[in-house]
């Protein structure tokens, strides 16, 4: 728990100068040639006993989000001044209710510009109750925002489900505390949690050529990078494809990071499969034009040796499944060779000629649009089964925030240099 003095608060506030209602997923609505547009995602789950919330301050020792007021923090890779955002309770056991939110822009950690602060609305109401199994949509609000700019979601939340949906791998600290203080500057008295509740996604109204989707696991949701910083690969890709169309004038590419730590592509893993959660966190994405495919370790890696090479050949046909689900839908899919592994939890002989077969298959069955080849980007020359030195994170399976520079300089952005429809 941490005390925030309200000298603090009252100090930025002097120093500071100057989405209709939709259950489960967005829906595209066109506006003079601009578009809705996925500007952020965090893929939701089931929360964990251990990621569950801490108890705020001042209140009994109980986790969960009930009575509080709930501030998070999301980093856009798009930019505009229309927007909606999405609260999800797919996974939880109960109704939640959520009685006002406030969207603001947020300069100082924790914190945000009063002058910014705007309220949300749900089918024109300050409140909304979203069923089990569902997600909400709010109404388009007026809200100027940059890209890569920090915007705090703040929630007042008297009643939630005991099951939560959330992002445990937010790298992201977001802050609880009692009560309805939902336009407070800072909150006087607060606890801290690098976690993600109820938030999903976040639209804009933009003119951009669309968004490019990541569908991983914990190393396209950072695992290893640096906290509050956002230094993942998807983070450092977003800024290479706005600096280019910086110099070259392309059009702007959001990147909607759909990674999952500990997640599974067919069976097993955290999270919905990524098989299973395809349709959600891919094609249901606002102008998702294209996907990178970057999953597959941990289904090798948590293999017994003996069904290594039978996981292969599974992980193969749910690649080609999910290759034609885009492929229907008009989106690309780019494949993402799998990083060595050697050295880690993961290493066996058996895992590391399973990973072999399928980077084999990635590369020369012409069955992905393009291949980005993270394994040649990343492996020792000298023990091509290892991550290099300068990628390793420590673990000898995450890549460390210098690793993640170098996988996202190895995606090709003429990709994404696709012309409008």
């Amino acid at each position: 728990m941490l005390i925030n003095s309200r000298l603090r608060r009252t100090a930025l506030a002097l120093a500071i100068a100057t989405i209709a209602s939709s259950c489960g997923r967005f829906h595209s609505s066109g506006d003079a040639g601009t578009d809705w547009t996925g500007a952020w995602t965090a893929a939701p789950q089931l929360t964990e006993p251990n990621n569950m919330p801490p108890a705020p301050p001042n209140t009994p020792p109980v986790p969960g989000l009930s009575g509080t007021t709930l501030r998070q923090v999301i980093h856009p890779s798009l930019g505009g001044t229309r927007w909606r955002f999405r609260v999800s309770n797919e996974f939880g056991d109960g109704p939640l209710v959520i009685q006002t939110a406030h969207v603001a822009r947020s300069p100082v950690r924790g914190m945000i510009d009063p002058t910014t602060d705007v309220a949300l609305l749900f089918s024109r109401k300050t409140s909304v109750t979203v069923p089990r199994g569902r997600a909400a949509v709010s109404d388009p609000v007026s809200f100027a925002a940059d890209a890569f700019s920090d915007i705090a979601i703040t929630l007042y939340v008297p009643q939630a489900p005991n099951a939560l949906t959330g992002h445990p791998g937010s790298r992201t600290t977001s802050f609880i505390t009692s009560g309805n203080q939902v336009s407070e500057v800072g909150f006087p008295i607060f606890t801290e949690v690098l976690h993600w509740y109820l938030i999903s996604g976040a639209e804009v109204m933009s003119n951009a050529a669309g968004a490019v989707a990541i569908l991983g696991n914990s190393i396209a949701d950072g695992r290893g990078s640096t906290n509050d910083m956002n230094d993942r690969w998807p983070d450092d890709l977003a800024h290479r494809l706005a600096e280019a169309r910086s110099a070259n004038g392309r059009p702007a590419v959001a990147v909607l990071n759909a990674g999952i730590g500990g997640n599974a592509v067919v069976r097993g893993g955290l999270g919905p499969t990524a098989l299973a959660r395809f349709d959600r966190d891919v094609l249901a994405q606002a102008r998702a034009r294209w996907v990178i495919v970057c999953d597959g370790v941990n289904d090798i890696g948590g293999s017994r040796p003996d069904s290594a090479a039978a996981v292969a050949l599974h992980l193969i046909d749910a690649y080609g499944e999910m290759i034609r689900r885009a492929h229907a839908r008009g989106i690309k899919v780019f494949g993402g060779t799998i990083m060595p592994f050697g050295g880690s939890q993961y290493s066996s002989r058996e895992h590391e000629a399973a990973r072999l077969a399928v980077n084999a298959w990635i590369r020369k069955a012409g069955a992905f649009d393009a291949v980005i080849d993270f394994d040649a980007a990343t492996r020792d020359p000298g023990d091509p089964s290892r991550l290099r030195g300068d990628v390793d994170g420590g673990d000898h399976l995450h890549p460390s925030a210098a690793g993640y520079r170098i996988m996202a300089a190895a995606v090709d952005l003429s990709l994404f240099a696709a012309p409008r429809d």
